[in-house]
């Protein structure tokens, strides 16, 4: 049998990459489970040209380490503009970890796995809790956009 080419995930350096606009509780979730597998890992907040996030990327690395407790320390967060491979190769990680809520989640990450693959990076696949498996950024982002009946402006009095 050949031997397995992440070797012992204990003591392996692993990447969690997104935009993490925002970050979310299975974002945070996932993190908490994967410190608990690998020696090390960075939560790497990409810098995405397609994507107009609402904080700058510092900002939101700022954000989300300040979630994680003072124990988490095999946990880093750091800012990339590039590839997600690079980084990896540059930062001595072997592994990207990515989360997956559903089928179409799975479809297209294994897309991206078997490029990372090709480029010498392992992809490690994390289901999301059943309980935390419909929340994403795009919904929290949606939610937080929705007026709430105190915003509303129906039956106000216009002040001249």
């Amino acid at each position: 049998m050949s031997p397995d080419p992440v070797g012992d995930p204990r003591n392996s350096r692993a990447v969690y990459p997104g935009t993490f606009d925002p970050f979310t509780a299975g974002h945070r979730d996932l993190v908490d489970r994967a410190r608990r597998l690998f020696e090390h890992v960075t939560v790497l907040v990409a810098v995405n040209g397609e994507k107009q996030p609402s904080k700058a990327d510092a900002d939101r690395a700022l954000d989300i380490r300040a979630t994680f407790p003072a124990d988490w320390g095999n946990v880093t967060v750091a800012v990339w503009n590039g590839l997600t491979v690079a980084y990896c190769q540059q930062h001595g990680a072997g592994v990207v970890i990515r989360g997956v809520r559903n089928a179409g989640d799975a479809v297209r990450e294994c897309e991206l796995a078997a490029m990372n693959k090709a480029l010498g990076i392992t992809t490690f696949f994390m289901p999301a809790r059943p309980e935390l498996a419909t929340i994403s950024s795009t919904v929290v982002r949606a939610a937080a956009a929705e007026p709430r009946p105190s915003d509303s402006t129906e039956g106000s009095i216009p002040i001249p």
